[in-house]
C-alpha cells in the first residue's frame, strides 16, 4: 500500500509520468544496456530491445501497477505481477538485478522529467517501484524455492534426442536432460527458456511451450519466425530451427507460466492461432494421459492445412477424448473443397475456410477458456467470447513475448 503522501503525489503526476514513460524507458534500456552490456547476454531480449516492444512493456506494467495501486489500495495486483514473475524465473532473474534497474530507471526519470523531478516527485515514484519489485522478489523466491533452487540454478544442459518436422518452419526437439538428474515437473500450458549462442558469441534465450513429455524427456516445438516487412526474422527461432539435430545439447531453464491446465471437471474451452497451440497440444496430452471425459471444444485458426503444427496430433488426441470436439477455420483454404467440412452438427466439429468466427459455436456453459496466439486475433476472438457471454474471468490468455496486453481492453 502507497503510503497517503505518496499516494496524493503519484495521483497528481501519473497523467505526466505516463505520457513520458516510453521516453523514460527507451533511455533506461540504451544507458543500463550501454554501460552493463553484460545483461544482454542471455537475459534481455535484443530482438525486443531493436522493436521497442520491450520498453513498451515496461512502461505499460509500471502505469498499470501504479494505477491499480491508487485504484485499489487494499489489494494486490497479483494477475499482473504473476505473469512478469514467472518469466523472471524462466530466465533466473535475480534480488540483485532490481537494484541496478532502479539505478538506470531513477537515473532516466530525472533526465527526461527535469524540474519536474522534485525530491517529492521521486520518493513517490520510488516507493511505487519499490513495492512492484519488492513483490515480484518474494513471488519469485518463492517460484524458485518450490523448484529446489535460487535464480543462479535455473538452467540446465538437455540433450535433443529426437526432432520431428511439423510443417516446413516448424520443428519438434524431444530433450533429455544431460546431467541425469531428475526432470522437473511442469504443468500443461507452461513454457521453458531455452538459451544458445549466437554467431557473435552474444548468449539469447527465448521461451517456448512445452507441449509434451514422460517421465524421460521433455519436447519443445520451434517455429522460425520469418522477415515480415520491417520485422526481422526471429535469430534465436531461426537458429534453433535451422541447425539443431540430435545429439546437440542446449541450455534449458525450469519450466515457468501460469496459465496451467485447471483440475476438475469444469468444461474446457481451447482457442489458438497459429503456433499458439502449442500449450493446447500439452493440455491435450494430459487429458488423453488421465482419460479424462470432460467437454472439452478445441478451436483452431490457422493459413492453411500445411502450415498447421501438430494437426495430425491434435486430431489424434481429439478423437481419443469422449468429450472432445474440434473446429478448424484455414484462411488460405481447406482440404477437399471451399466450405465447411466433417462439420459434426451443433457448431462442433468441421473444418472451415477463413478467418476465426464464433457466431453459431456452441460454448459449454461456464467453460474455462484459454486463449493464445497473436495478440491482434486474442482481441478479437476475446471480444466474440464476451459477447458470446462467457465471464472475462473465466478467459485465460497466454502472449508469446513482451506481454503489451493485460486482457482489459
Amino acid at each position: 500500500m502507497l503510503s497517503t503522501e505518496s499516494a496524493a503525489t503519484v495521483r497528481a503526476t501519473v497523467p505526466a509520468v505516463a505520457g513520458a514513460l516510453d521516453t523514460i524507458t527507451a533511455r533506461f534500456y540504451d544507458t543500463m544496456l550501454g554501460e552493463r552490456p553484460e545483461l544482454l547476454d542471455g537475459l534481455f531480449n535484443r530482438g525486443n530491445q531493436a522493436s521497442g516492444e520491450q520498453r513498451r512493456a515496461l512502461a505499460g506494467s509500471i502505469a498499470a501497477f501504479a494505477t491499480l495501486l491508487l485504484e485499489h489500495p487494499d489489494e494486490r495486483p497479483d494477475a499482473l505481477l504473476s505473469r512478469i514473475a514467472y518469466k523472471h524465473v524462466s530466465l533466473g532473474v535475480t534480488e540483485d538485478q532490481y537494484v541496478i534497474v532502479h539505478k538506470y530507471l531513477f537515473d532516466a526519470i530525472a533526465s527526461t522529467l527535469g524540474d519536474a523531478a522534485t525530491p517529492a516527485v521521486v520518493r513517490a515514484w520510488d516507493e511505487v517501484y519499490w513495492l512492484m519489485a519488492g513483490a515480484l522478489i518474494a513471488l519469485e523466491a518463492r517460484l524458485y524455492a518450490e523448484r529446489g533452487h535460487t535464480g543462479r540454478g535455473v538452467w540446465r544442459p538437455w540433450r535433443v534426442t529426437r526432432r520431428r518436422q511439423e510443417t516446413p518452419d516448424t520443428a519438434s526437439l524431444t530433450l533429455e536432460p544431460e546431467d541425469g538428474d531428475p526432470l522437473p515437473a511442469f504443468l500443461p500450458g507452461q513454457y521453458v527458456s531455452v538459451r544458445t549462442r549466437m554467431p557473435d558469441g552474444v548468449r539469447q534465450a527465448r521461451q517456448y511451450s512445452l507441449t509434451g513429455g514422460d517421465g524421460g524427456s521433455r519436447r519443445i516445438t520451434v517455429k522460425r519466425l520469418r522477415a515480415v516487412g520491417a520485422d526481422p526474422a526471429g535469430e534465436v527461432s531461426t537458429l534453433l530451427h535451422d541447425t539443431v539435430v540430435p545429439g546437440d545439447v542446449l541450455m534449458v531453464s525450469t519450466p515457468a507460466g501460469d496459465v496451467t491446465l485447471s483440475e476438475g471437471d469444469r468444461p474446457l474451452v481451447l482457442v489458438s492461432a497459429g503456433i499458439g497451440c502449442t500449450p493446447m497440444v500439452a493440455m491435450l496430452n494430459r487429458l488423453a494421459e488421465q482419460g479424462s471425459d470432460r467437454r472439452v471444444l478445441v478451436l483452431h485458426a490457422d493459413r492453411s492445412p500445411g502450415e498447421h503444427a501438430h494437426r495430425e496430433e491434435t486430431a489424434a488426441l481429439v478423437g481419443a477424448l469422449p468429450g472432445a470436439t474440434a473446429r478448424t477455420w484455414y484462411e488460405n483454404g481447406v482440404d477437399g473443397g471451399d466450405g465447411a467440412e466433417g462439420d459434426g452438427g451443433g457448431g462442433g466439429g468441421g473444418t472451415v475456410r477463413g478467418l476465426m468466427d464464433l457466431d453459431g459455436v456452441d460454448l459449454p456453459e461456464g467453460a474455462e477458456v484459454y486463449l493464445c496466439g497473436p495478440l491482434p486475433f486474442m482481441r478479437n476472438v476475446r471480444g466474440q467470447l464476451l459477447a458470446a457471454g462467457v465471464s472475462a474471468r473465466r478467459i485465460r490468455y497466454e502472449v508469446f513475448g513482451p506481454d503489451l496486453w493485460l486482457g482489459e481492453d
